[in-house]
């Protein structure tokens, strides 16, 4: 008969695997140290039970009790310090590997995974899961040996000295933990709605706020706030049945965990025993001094269940990073000729864990590009047109290397792309939406060649006619952005373009580097980028057509595919679809120009 198969590790197992064996001292000595903290209670009672017995008084006994009362809290407390150093110790070392795997992880995933999730998901793995995992690791699991050592030493120890009144005690207990059970029963489940409505409101309250200047200009104010009133009357609907449902049993447990509570019951039971002649009087000291111990732990039990639960969703969070698909690693040198072939070259984003854009692809059309044939000659630009949602900026993405191709596949100089060991010495981009790190200005244009010179960084920050602003700066190419360096759109562009003419790359991806920008910004950044496509293969993205009227060919995509090619006379006097679009964006212009007060 076969076993059964050994269950997968959890996840939070996976992460402290490593330190197994340090977590397990932390606790057993914070264990020991909780125990040895009782000591002293103890041998206060045992020095009322020498003192206040008839007889003479054993100094000796007295003596020994008192040296064991300071012992116990002196070892107590080295107990405790050396378990916070050995977890804290262990938790460093834990969250050091774990954030050296996830970055290494992150910096070989396609680039386009980043596109749908943006830096928040990557930032709560690196930075805010890791930190409920430290949590639990640091601080609950010993609290937990506290939570479990204190009680079992002092009832063992009362029911040595009386086990009528211990018995008491231990109903009590007993019975505020059955109606603190009875309050969490299903909390899981109620924690991942209340979770769920939460989202709901917050979803809806940044889609209010994003899109409150549209709300303002054309009314429908009420119909816009609508989805958020909706969900936050859900939430509201929701918790208050939670609380109704919870808050007596709640509160009940509460008060027969209290310390006060057992140990007022406690002393009077144990005062009517010692009246009725079943018990001596001095082990009502016992009771009163010892019985909050049973139950202070268990106040605190409740949060440390919450922070073990957080910790576990944290810790599957991050086991999902470590887990994300990353790009096959090539082992070919750059090649030494930049001609580029799109060789029956097809992607949907159905197929892969980032999501599809609403302008690469839809229900209609899932595939976003389907058998694409295309060479880029040496030393040409190529422009990419079409409708929204034609295919461009995923091809573009595709020789980029945001994704790998589903079938099909992009060479350069022969060799095949994904087997390039670095493509990125041989393809750079400069897209639409600029990233600059909160580095000096130097720093964020030599990322495109780390290592370069001041002299080489001039040069290319002079060729994108960005270093007069920059040497206007407070500190010149040290200046910080966002700290003394506050550059526009379109100058971060062209400290953007400044990179990539320092990575000095043969093959370029432009994604329309100008339409989000004003006209003399746009002008600067035009004679940017012709001098940095000079003498590569380019390969363009542009939305407006009278941008790349002058490039060397026009590729027209429509529905992922390419449907004509050829200079701009050529496709105008083919009349196809190319020519249509044209006429599209030309009328267009028209009625902008004939607008008042456009030439203005």
């Amino acid at each position: 008969m076969r076993g059964k198969e050994p269950r997968p590790p959890s996840p939070l197992g996976t992460l402290i695997r490593p330190i197994k064996g340090r977590v397990r001292s932390a606790v057993a000595l914070q264990g020991l140290a909780s125990a040895l903290g009782l000591v002293p209670l103890i041998c206060l009672v045992e020095l009322a039970r020498a003192l206040l017995t008839d007889g003479s008084v054993d100094t000796a006994r007295v003596w020994l009790l008192v040296g064991v009362a300071v012992g116990a809290s002196i070892a107590a407390l080295a107990a405790g310090t050396v378990s916070t150093l050995v977890g804290h110790l262990a938790d460093n070392d834990m969250q050091l590997s774990v954030r050296r795997a996830l970055a290494h992880r992150m910096s070989r995933v396609p680039l386009g995974w980043f596109t749908g999730r943006g830096s928040g998901r990557v930032k709560k793995g690196v930075h805010d899961d890791i930190e409920d995992v430290h949590s639990l690791v640091a601080h609950t699991l010993p609290d937990l040996a506290a939570v479990v050592t204190v009680p079992m030493v002092a009832l063992v120890y009362l029911f040595t000295v009386d086990w009528r009144p211990a018995l008491v005690s231990v109903l009590l207990v007993a019975a505020g933990i059955f109606l603190f059970s009875r309050a969490m029963a299903g909390s899981m489940a109620k924690m991942a709605r209340y979770t769920e409505a939460m989202n709901r409101i917050n979803s809806s309250a940044v889609e209010f706020v994003d899109g409150i200047q549209v709300v303002k200009h054309f009314g429908g104010h009420r119909r816009a706030h609508e989805r958020f009133t909706r969900a936050a009357d859900d939430f509201a609907d929701f918790f208050l049945n939670w609380s109704r449902s919870t808050t007596p049993v709640t509160v009940g447990s509460f008060l027969l965990l209290s310390a006060p509570m057992v140990t007022v019951i406690t002393v009077l039971t144990g005062v009517g025993f010692a009246l009725a002649g079943w018990t001596e009087p001095v082990s009502i000291v016992a009771f009163a001094l010892l019985a909050p111990a049973l139950c202070a732990p268990m106040n605190v039990i409740g949060s440390r269940v919450q922070q073990t639960q957080a910790a576990g969703a944290a810790a599957a969070r991050v086991i999902s990073l470590l887990d994300t698909p990353t790009l096959r690693q090539g082992e070919e040198p750059p090649p030494s000729e930049p001609r580029v072939v799109f060789d029956g070259v097809s992607f949907s984003y159905t197929d892969h864990t980032d999501g599809a854009t609403a302008e690469e692809s839809t229900e209609a059309n899932p595939r976003a590009l389907t058998e694409v044939d295309l060479v880029l000659e040496p030393g040409t630009v190529t422009a990419l047109v079409g409708p929204s949602g034609a295919g461009k900026s995923t091809l573009a993405a595709l020789l980029a290397r945001f994704h790998d191709v589903d079938s099909g596949k992009i060479t350069v100089g022969g060799v095949d792309l994904r087997e390039i060991a670095d493509p990125y010495r041989t393809i750079g981009f400069v897209l639409q939406n600029v990233h600059l790190l909160r580095e000096t200005v130097a720093d964020n244009i030599s990322l495109g060649r780390p290592g370069a010179t001041r002299a080489e960084i001039e040069t290319a920050a002079r060729a994108a006619q960005i270093a007069d602003r920059i040497q206007a700066l407070p500190r010149g190419y040290d200046s910080v952005i966002g700290e003394d360096a506050d550059l526009s759109g379109g100058e971060a562009q062209r400290v953007s373009i400044a990179r990539a003419l320092l990575a000095d790359t043969p093959v370029l991806v432009l994604d329309e580097a100008t339409a989000a920008v004003d006209p003399v910004s746009e002008a600067a950044i035009q004679d940017a980028l012709s001098e940095l496509a000079r003498g590569r293969t380019v390969l363009v993205v542009a939305h407006r057509l009278t941008t790349v009227t002058g490039v060397d060919r026009i590729v027209v995509m429509d529905a992922g595919r390419v449907v004509e090619t050829g200079t701009h006379d050529e496709l105008l006097a083919r009349g196809g679809r190319y020519a249509e679009l044209w006429h599209i964006q030309d009328r267009g212009q028209e009625r902008h120009r004939d607008e008042p007060g456009a030439e203005q």
